[in-house]
């Protein structure tokens, strides 16, 4: 067959470049042998010392970095499927993206993306894709449960609030795995902007999650689908993604509801539509076990109480747990009750039959089929609804009309029917069928089908991933989907890419076709074309082997090849009697040959009592003293699996000898080693010992547990430690409100987590919180948040507080910018060191940023005090010398009494303390008598600095999304702000809260008065100068100064010799002036004679280095 298949093309290895100097320096050291470093890496060791055991330390480190706190594994059967969610703003591709893996996981094209969609990825691998909605409370739930997360971002728009949102919800609740997806990239005309924008938009998502995180690119659509080769490697990455378990998750149990169901009675909704309901939720098991008796929390609705929890079958298993030949990928390995996918579902005492309505039966109600008939749900007076019918009144059933019903192929042929054609279908080897694809028309000519671009894309794709990406299929050892079969306890399977063989593979194909609209005729009846030909193909079943390969000669040439193609060929044109009597024929020529096409490995026949009784001792119930027996050498086995050998053309049995020496001295050195490592366990060349047992050391515990309890039957355990994790579970609540089923919507997935006891109740939760940086105002004191911590949502009122270095926790108003605070509130109890994050509008519409806060629960503390500032104002109305009496600071002598022994300040800095009430008519009520440590003023006043301790409000109010429509918005508690807008009121103010000018009377101060004892004291210099000021001037202001003539010569000389200093300093200036103007016109005349010949100089300069055969001889231009 690869003969007649079209070559394809062959590799053209590169000539030139860097691939081909590095394919050179390869061959090139290849032929040169084996290096010297290779040969010996001593040689090229550490020569210091120093640098050897800092490289160790370096690895050694590298090493520990890479090790990681074992987590115990609470799963004891099947793991339930992992939780893949596909969040993104709206419109970019989310739906889209969820069908294209479905697609290819399970070969379904889905129509209806509706609630979560469980498949199986492979042998030990399921999966369930859930879309978020594009709504805040369902990206907060899907925070609490995804396992991984494919962020979808719209290339050509940037990323947007939602995506940022969505990655800080999953920072707060234990961050799990997260794959950036890309998408409307084809939207790029330009390369170099496409390659820049993805080069932004990693940088952006690497800086908020961590370098490396994967960001995967879809380049566009291809027939309204994305590309199966990019889609087919972001499924093997999914394939082998690894998820570490979170710390919620691993102490809490919780579902998603696949499956949401109203079982109230028909009579109650009837009588009262209003009525509360009973309904069952049905998932698979997550977290750790699950009581009857415990409390779950259903998200969007409240705390619940459990009344029935059943365990179901699994309804999508694996496929090492089901007992069957095959999966039918069509409906084993889809599961999506809500979006309508699926024909059976089990409940506890019933298994309900989804019929399609094409394949719905029609009745009639009375004979006359006129006037009365029963019209399908679907489309009325359909044609092949009409054909249906008319197929019904039939008298006779499918199978009587099968065995009268006769059909002749050819004129010249005979007459075949039903009766006459079973006979000879029995001789034939197997259940053969042609390709669906494949159809023969009426002249007998094989007819394939044209494939379309996105049909060719669509069923080739399985076929190049299993042709061309072969290593990675050996590196994960995840198959794509397709049926595995396991004969005689081999693990192989055979991986069938493009085609499914059998009645299954037929059946896929032509169920696929149907789905994708691609072969469909647009009216039933058309179903009639080629009817004859398609009978008579698939009565006539001819051996494909034999018309693809001819027959198999152990030595063939071109020229017998193509003989036995056209003697093949011939057969399809030959009736089916004809044909099978060449076919045996053919046969017994090759009778000594071996059919290739199958295999000739025998299957125990299990059937057999002395097949069963050789197994019976390796199960649980078998007799294990014959194992024992065989570990100490008492009894014999029929063979070794290794050194021993027959031979087949002498009989002879070869052992393998060992000799008694050698094995003793391999047994001592055995002793030695062990007890040399067990005398010195941390000398062992193992990396990460420690890890290694404390790993052991807990899977040794798991083992134990289960030893203890695998004697007790199943109902006590299950009342002892619940429902295991993985197991498939219907869970029923009695009396929930009639609004969880009117506004249900299966977009929204319901989550369902388990409390414990200590969660239960409400009280008092003391929060490191911070303000997200990037919500803009600051969050106000007792304003109304929502909160998500764990699995609730509810709306509380905080109140802020820091604490000061001696416990105090002191009241805050405002939130602070750039640092952590604390939040006080009541509402349900989290466990310490749970995430929380905070909303003040749950609106779909708001444009800013919708967290206005993330933070860590603490404790929980009934008796924490928070306090603020309160200064109480006294005003003195009676001063003695240190002491003074102040009123107005309290309003009775109650009050007085608590604060005796406090201390006071004036405005001046004087200190005081209080220390009694005054008595009764002494002064007003509530004045006291303070001592200062110096007399104050009357002007004074006088400052009490305390704390008083500031209240919690115990309000919280769940927030029930649930129990309303998807489009309204929920409304909690509205802040003050909002209040005041709404109503258009100002904000108050408060008079003594204003700032006024400051007005000060000028003070007056008294003379000093100094005793004259001390006056005649003093030194004259400090004795007081008290004379009084004389009303008249004295006479020495008025008399007149006459000089002598020796002095009037002395003072003309001086004013003579400064008018002649004035003169000449005049002159000296001037002269430097002059001097000063001419330097500075010749600096400029040079200047500009520079400038010039400068400018001559580059011009020069300019024309020798001009184009040849410019003219030279141009006068230069004139600076103007």
């Amino acid at each position: 067959m690869a003969d007649e298949e079209a070559a394809h093309k062959q590799h053209r290895a590169s000539r030139a470049g860097a691939s081909a100097a590095g394919s050179k320096l390869k061959k090139k050291k290849n032929d040169r042998g084996p290096s010297t470093k290779q040969s010996n890496p001593k040689a090229f060791t550490f020569r210091s010392a120093v640098r050897a055991k800092r490289q160790q330390a370096v690895s050694a480190e590298r090493q520990q970095r890479k090790l990681h706190v074992p987590i115990l594994d609470r799963a004891t059967g099947e793991p339930p499927p992992f939780v893949i969610v596909v969040q993104g703003p709206p419109q970019v591709g989310k739906s889209l993206l969820v069908q294209c893996l479905v697609k290819h996981y399970t070969k379904h094209s889905l129509s209806n993306i509706s609630g979560p969609i469980t498949i199986i990825a492979g042998k030990h691998r399921r999966l369930q894709f859930i879309e978020c909605a594009n709504d805040l409370n369902a990206m907060i739930d899907a925070a609490k449960f995804a396992d991984l997360v494919l962020l979808l971002i719209d290339g050509s728009y940037g990323f947007e609030m939602e995506t940022f949102e969505f990655l800080n919800l999953l920072q707060v609740h234990g961050f799990p795995k997260v794959m950036g997806v890309l998408t409307h990239l084809d939207k790029f005309k330009d390369v170099k902007a496409l390659r820049k924008t993805k080069k932004q938009l990693k940088s952006r998502f690497w800086t908020e999650i961590y370098d490396g995180a994967k960001l995967f690119y879809l380049s566009g659509l291809i027939h309204g689908k994305y590309s199966k080769r990019e889609i087919h490697n972001l499924a093997r990455f999914i394939s082998v993604a690894k998820f570490r378990p979170l710390q919620w998750r691993t102490t809490h149990p919780y579902m998603i509801a696949d499956r949401f169901e109203d079982v109230t009675a028909p009579e109650d909704v009837d009588a009262n539509p209003k009525c509360d309901r009973n309904v069952t939720i049905y998932g698979y098991l997550r977290g750790t076990n699950l009581k009857k008796t415990m409390k779950v929390h259903i998200a969007g609705v409240g705390d619940c109480s459990m009344s029935a929890v059943t365990l179901l079958p699994d309804p999508c298993p694996l496929p090492s747990a089901a007992k069957k030949r095959g999966l039918r990928e069509k409906e084993k390995l889809l599961y999506a009750p809500m979006a309508d996918v699926g024909d059976m579902l089990y409940d506890k005492d019933a298994v309900y039959i989804n019929i399609s309505d094409h394949q719905l039966q029609f009745s009639k109600n009375c004979e006359n089929a006129e006037k009365t008939q029963v019209k399908a749900p679907g489309k009325d007076g359909d044609v092949g609804e009409t054909m249906v019918k008319s197929l019904q009144q039939s008298k006779y059933s499918i199978d009587e009309k099968l065995q009268q019903s006769f059909i002749q192929f050819f004129k010249s042929s005979a007459i075949q029917s039903a009766s006459d054609s079973e006979a000879d279908e029995s001789d034939e080897s197997g259940p053969e069928k042609d390709d669906a694809m494949a159809t023969v028309s009426e002249d007998g000519r094989l007819r394939r089908r044209v494939m379309f671009p996105n049909e060719a894309d669509e069923e080739g794709a399985a076929e190049d991933v299993n042709n061309g990406d072969s290593s990675e299929d050996d590196i994960t050892g995840e198959g794509n989907g397709d049926e595995e079969r396991i004969v005689h306890g081999e693990g192989e399977g055979e991986e069938e890419g493009g085609e499914v063989e059998g009645e299954e593979g037929e059946e896929e194909q032509e169920n696929e076709e149907n789905e994708d609209g691609k072969l469909e005729m647009g009216n039933a009846l058309q179903w009639k074309q080629g009817l004859m030909s398609r009978v008579g193909a698939s009565k006539s079943n001819v051996n494909l082997m034999q018309v693809v390969y001819g027959h198999v000669e152990a030595s063939s040439k071109d020229k017998d090849f193509q003989e036995d193609i056209s003697d093949s060929d011939e057969e399809l044109f030959k009736p089916k009697r004809q044909a099978s009597k060449d076919t045996v024929a053919a046969n017994a020529q090759n009778i000594d040959l071996e059919d290739c096409s199958r295999l000739t490995l025998e299957v125990d026949d299990w059937h057999n009592q002395e097949v069963i009784e050789a197994i019976r001792d390796r199960f649980v119930t078998g007799d294990w003293n014959k194992a024992s027996q065989r570990q100490k050498g008492e009894v014999e086995e029929d063979g070794t699996v290794y050194g021993d050998f027959e031979d087949l053309e002498t009989g002879e049995q070869h052992g393998a000898a060992e000799n008694h020496e050698a094995a003793e001295r391999r047994l001592k050195k055995l002793a030695l080693r062990a007890a040399f490592d067990a005398k010195y366990p941390f000398l062992r060349g193992e990396q990460g010992v420690y890890h290694v047992q404390l790993k052991e050391d807990m899977e040794l515990q798991k083992q134990r547990n289960a030893a203890e309890l695998q004697d007790i039957d199943a109902a006590t355990r299950i009342e002892m430690e619940g429902f295991s994790v993985g197991t498939y579970l219907r869970v029923e609540f009695r009396g929930m409100p009639y609004e969880l089923v009117h506004h249900f919507d299966a977009r929204h997935p319901i989550l369902v987590g388990g409390i414990s006891k200590s969660e239960e109740s409400a009280g008092f939760m003391q929060v490191r919180l911070k303000k997200h940086r990037w919500h803009k105002k600051v969050l106000k004191n007792r304003d109304p948040l929502v909160v998500s911590a764990g699995w609730r949502r509810y709306q509380t009122l905080p109140v802020y507080s820091l604490e000061d270095r001696n416990g105090r926790h002191r009241m805050l108003k405002y939130t602070p910018e750039h640092m952590h605070c604390i939040a006080s509130f009541w509402g349900p109890l989290a466990p310490p060191n749970t995430g929380i994050v905070t909303f003040q509008n749950l609106s779909n519409s708001q444009p800013l940023f919708r967290i206005t806060g993330t933070g860590v629960v603490l404790e929980w503390d009934q008796s924490v005090q928070i306090v603020k500032k309160l200064k109480l104002v006294g005003y003195p109305y009676k001063i003695y010398k240190k002491t003074a009496f102040i009123r107005d600071m309290f309003t009775s002598e109650l009050e007085v009494a608590r604060f005796e022994g406090a201390s006071v300040r004036t405005v001046s800095g004087i200190r005081g303390q209080i220390k009694k009430a005054v008595k009764a008519g002494s002064g007003k009520e509530g004045s006291v008598r303070c001592t200062f440590e110096d007399k104050i003023l009357m002007s004074d006043i006088v400052f009490l600095r305390t704390w008083t301790k500031v209240d919690i409000p115990r309000f919280f109010s769940p927030v029930t999304t649930l129990l309303q429509s998807r489009d309204t918005v929920w409304k909690g508690m509205k802040t003050v702000a909002e209040l005041r807008s709404e109503q258009n009121v100002s904000v108050p103010v408060n008079k003594n809260s204003l700032y006024r000018p400051t007005e000060r009377q000028p003070r007056r101060f008294n003379p000093l008065q100094i005793p004259k004892a001390l006056q005649a004291a003093l030194p004259f210099k400090s004795k007081p100068k008290l004379s009084a000021k004389r009303k008249k001037p004295v006479l020495e202001s008025a008399r007149a100064v006459v000089l002598e003539p020796n002095e009037r010569k002395v003072v003309s000389l001086v004013q003579q010799l400064t008018t002649i200093q004035n003169d000449k300093a005049k002159k000296r200036k001037l002269e430097q002036r002059k001097k000063k103007e001419a330097y500075t016109a010749q600096k400029a005349k040079e200047e500009e004679e520079s400038k010039k010949r400068r400018r001559e100089e580059i011009r020069e300069r300019h024309r020798s280095q001009a184009v040849p055969g410019r003219p030279l001889n141009k006068k230069p231009r004139r600076n103007v």
